[in-house]
């Protein structure tokens, strides 16, 4: 699975895949709409790619997180991240039984599912090792 082309954009909601690059910056269209937009060096966005996960050993790339939740699913959709918190807690345990606990807040819980969800509508989760 190649998230390098998906970024989360800060201020914006939803992710939003790379479509063609400018002289300064990229131009990206949304993942849920299908709109695009310019995204200049100002804009803070961050690479699916790039993003980890706090373990209590080492930190666990986001889309080695992504994949586990999807062979836990079956490859079908996950708890909805706008369910209780303490729901939201236990099955991420279920899905990374050693993430820290203290470095890993709820909000980070719901916007992994809230990005799990958007990447497999899209059909973008596959098997990082292949």
């Amino acid at each position: 699975m190649d998230l390098s082309k998906i970024l989360t954009i800060a201020g914006k909601s939803g992710l939003y895949k790379v479509v063609s690059q400018t002289s300064n910056g990229v131009i990206v269209e949304s993942l849920s709409d299908g709109k695009k937009m310019p995204v200049f060096a100002s804009h803070r966005s961050s690479s699916l790619e790039d993003i980890s996960l706090f373990t209590l050993s080492e930190d666990k790339p986001l889309k080695e997180v992504l994949w586990e939740i999807y062979k836990k699913e079956d490859g079908k959709p996950a708890i909805d991240p706008k369910s209780d918190p303490d729901k939201l807690k236990s099955y991420f345990e279920e899905v990374l039984p050693d993430y820290d606990k203290d470095r890993v807040y709820t909000s980070d819980i719901k916007k992994v599912l809230t990005w799990y969800h958007i990447l497999l509508e899209n059909d973008i989760i596959t098997d990082p090792k292949a």
